[in-house]
């Protein structure tokens, strides 16, 4: 399906030695996106550096999309990434997530409309952070130093084809490694802006998915992400995101009043 024109959105904020080997992985891809779009909730200077810097290694556009650092606005940013992004299909992660080299090819491989994917994701250890940002790593293997729930590492299309296309909703699903058509999350508006802190933005979004009727398909063996460790962020509005969550649940919901709707006309 290579016609389908892609935008990759790197959500990122204040770690550029993360989005170096991020965005250093891109640059190792097998098939490339048409553009990539960082969504910066709010990072530094050396941040915008980092980019400026990578745009020469790159064949295909790369672009900055900021907003000031008002606290952990996720949704906003990500919501105001996608508005901008000129591609039919959405390829989403974080900016700490390193990408199996064949991570484009298997996403665009599985697109269908109507349909969102979610891939796996390898963690990569706390001990190993020096090592990795001293040797600006990026390729990893089931065997490689420094990583632990090794079977997610393990790539074989041939397994990957006993997942298949499902209605129902997925505990497994993480917005750091996703993909679906824009034209069906501009049908749902995005995700929810109600959204500040962390916690169940990317939930709330596959609820959604799920109640407009979207089917979900996992990309196990395939669409492999390596996750740079890091502190766990602030749950301090956790329960209030709950709330916002159950309330989804609760009316059944497709649609946010407080979405993307507002930034596709600019």
């Amino acid at each position: 399906m290579s016609f389908i024109k892609s935008s990759l959105i790197i959500s990122t904020y204040n770690w550029p030695e993360a989005l170096n080997v991020v965005l250093a992985s891109v640059v190792n891809q097998v098939s490339m996106p048409d553009e990539i779009i960082i969504a910066d909730d709010g990072s530094k200077p050396d941040t915008l550096s980092l980019i400026e810097d990578y745009k020469s290694k790159l064949s295909i556009p790369l672009r900055h999309v900021w907003h000031e650092d008002v606290g952990f606005t996720k949704a906003t940013i990500l919501n105001k990434a996608i508005a901008q992004s000129k591609g039919d299909y959405i390829i989403q992660v974080d900016g700490d997530c390193i990408m199996h080299p064949n991570f484009i090819n298997d996403h665009m491989a599985f697109a269908s409309e109507n349909c969102y994917l979610y891939g796996s994701r390898v963690n990569i250890q706390k001990i190993y952070l020096e090592k990795l940002f001293t040797n600006q790593q990026f390729q990893f293997s089931p065997f490689s130093a420094g990583i632990k729930k090794r079977t997610r590492a393990i790539y074989s299309p041939f397994l990957s084809q006993f997942y298949k296309p499902k209605l129902e909703l997925s505990k497994k699903f993480r917005g750091c490694n996703t993909s679906y058509y824009k034209s069906d999350f501009i049908a749902v508006n995005g995700y929810n802006e109600d959204f500040k802190g962390w916690g169940r933005e990317d939930s709330e979004l596959a609820l959604r998915f799920f109640n407009f009727g979207l089917k979900s398909r996992r990309l196990r063996y395939r669409g492999i992400v390596y996750h740079v460790y890091h502190l766990e962020k602030s749950k301090s509005r956790l329960e209030l995101n709950n709330d916002i969550e159950l309330k989804t649940i609760n009316e059944k919901s497709s649609w946010t009043v407080n979405g993307i709707d507002k930034y596709l006309n600019e």
